[in-house]
């Protein structure tokens, strides 16, 4: 999480800052439990059909091994890795730029440039085939979901080839 922070600041914010002002704050969710404890449910955007929720996300546990602290999936989760999936969620650029290819979708809106909105439980990396106009407003891609047991980086989850995507009615 850390390396992934330090890429986030470096990035300007100053295009985004006039969308993000008119943003409501977040609620603070950052907060990482003790090792083996359950991530609490999450709270945010509403579960819309068809699209992975972030309370099925949030299903891990963190287990402390020798000199790191690795996640523990549960059965929910761990049926995601190599799906087609669609997750919304509020975009968190990693590149400077109007238009993205290469970001983080998170459960909450970005109310901080220097913070993560949620703990690793509540962003997913995503890498999409054509670039995205940056919102600030909730977006719902698809693409093929990894579930990270050992990302170097600290994240839980990847969306790659994702693409804009709408939800089912």
């Amino acid at each position: 999480m850390r390396a992934l922070l330090l890429r986030l600041l470096a990035v300007p914010v100053m295009a985004f800052s006039t969308q993000l002002a008119a943003q409501p704050a977040a609620p603070a969710v950052g907060h990482v439990p003790p090792p083996g404890a359950s991530v609490p449910p999450m709270q945010g955007l509403t579960d819309l059909p068809g699209v992975v929720s972030w309370n099925t996300l949030a299903k891990v546990k963190q287990i402390k091994t020798k000199d790191r602290i690795l996640p523990e999936f549960t059965q929910d989760v761990l049926a995601l890795n190599n799906k087609e999936v669609k997750l919304q969620g509020f975009m968190m650029p990693l590149e400077p730029g109007e238009k993205q290819k290469h970001f983080l979708i998170s459960l909450n809106s970005q109310s901080c440039s220097f913070c993560l909105p949620a703990g690793p439980e509540g962003v997913v990396e995503v890498k999409s085939k054509t670039p995205i106009k940056f919102t600030a407003e909730p977006i719902i891609v698809s693409g093929r979901m990894s579930v990270l047991k050992d990302d170097p980086m600290g994240l839980y989850y990847r969306l790659t080839d994702a693409s804009p995507a709408t939800a089912v009615k």
